[in-house]
This record gives C-alpha cells, structure tokens and sequence, in this order.
C-alpha cells in the first residue's frame, strides 16, 4: 500500500513539472511571438499635402451614409473625419493613404467597459481617478495598424482608459475580454 502511495505521488510530482515546463514554454513562445510582431511591423506611410483624399472622402460617405456635423482634416498618416454618427454620438473615422478605414473612435464610460476590465482597474489603479474612455473600433478588413496617443499599436478592438493620481497621468488599454494592460504615460 506504501508503495502505491508513494508511486503515486511520485506520478503526480512529475507530471506538475512537466506540466509547469509546458507552461513556462508557452508564455515564451507569445512572448517571442510578439515579439516578432514587433519587429515585422511597417512604419505607416506619411500622407503628402493638407487636403483630405478624394477616395477617403468618397469612402466615408459610403462607411457613414447617415453621418452628421461631418468635419474632415489630414495628420500626418490619415485622413480623419470627425461627425456625429446615426446614434447621435460624436465619432471619429480614419482612413489610410489609400482612402481605406481603418477604424473609428468614440468617447465612453466605464460602465461600458468590459466587467472584468473594470474590476482590474479598480483593483490595479485604485488610487487613480478614472478620467476620459475612448473606444477604438478596428476595421478587421484593413490590415493598416492604428496610432493613439502616438503610438502604433496591433490595432484590435480596445477601450483606452485615462487614469490620473495626482500630477500622474497614464493610459490603460483594455481588450474585449477584460485584459488591462499598461499602454502609455501621458504628459
């Protein structure tokens, strides 16, 4: 009886190592994964003149036929539209070089975003003072990456949360699933 017991956990002991090296291996791999992702990533192309594209501005009556209030200005690497949408809220389109969308913002409340993002924050930042909520809504068709706060991101769907604790402020980025991650300081 000794011996199964001891077989056992011996059994049990050797496959919680393994289990842990398994573990261990995976973060690795996302890691070096993002990592690659990284370094592939391609600087996006700076727009040339001050005006608007035709295409974007053609594009944006088509992505936003019922749009209000429409005002539309060129950075430095989109065309941007700013307007109310159809529920009556302000928005922002961008559009690359080639006058496609690539994804929309819209300012938000905590309470929309994801539960357990807004548990984490709490518990993570329960010093700071939330402050504005953006939501940036990607265009999955585009492959052309996205820049907040000036910096370029894998632009999937997120909730940017500014944070403020006395002259501190930062911003929090927040997936779908509730993952908050630290994204930048602001100054």
């Amino acid at each position: 009886m000794k011996k199964l017991a001891i077989l056992s956990m011996t059994f049990l002991f050797a496959f919680s190592v393994v289990k842990g090296q398994a573990e261990k291996e995976e973060k690795a791999q996302v890691k070096e994964t993002k990592s690659e992702l990284k370094t592939e990533r391609v600087a996006l192309r700076k727009l040339e003149g001050t005006e608007v594209s035709t295409k974007a501005k053609n594009t944006f009556k088509t992505d936003f036929p019922a749009a209000t209030n429409v005002q539309s200005k060129r950075n430095n690497t989109y065309d941007e539209f700013t307007f109310t949408g159809k529920d009556g809220k302000p928005m922002t389109a961008f559009y690359d070089s080639e006058g496609n969308l690539v994804g929309t913002t819209q300012i938000k409340a905590i309470t929309d975003v994801p539960a357990k993002g807004q548990q984490e924050i709490k518990n993570k930042y329960k010093d700071y003072t939330v402050g504005p909520i953006l939501f940036y809504d990607d265009n999955e068709g585009n492959e052309t990456d996205m820049i907040l706060y000036g910096i370029q991101f894998d632009d999937v769907d997120s909730y940017f949360v500014e944070l403020q604790k006395g002259t501190k402020k930062l911003v929090v980025q927040v997936l779908m699933d509730g993952q908050v991650m630290f994204f930048t300081d602001l100054k």
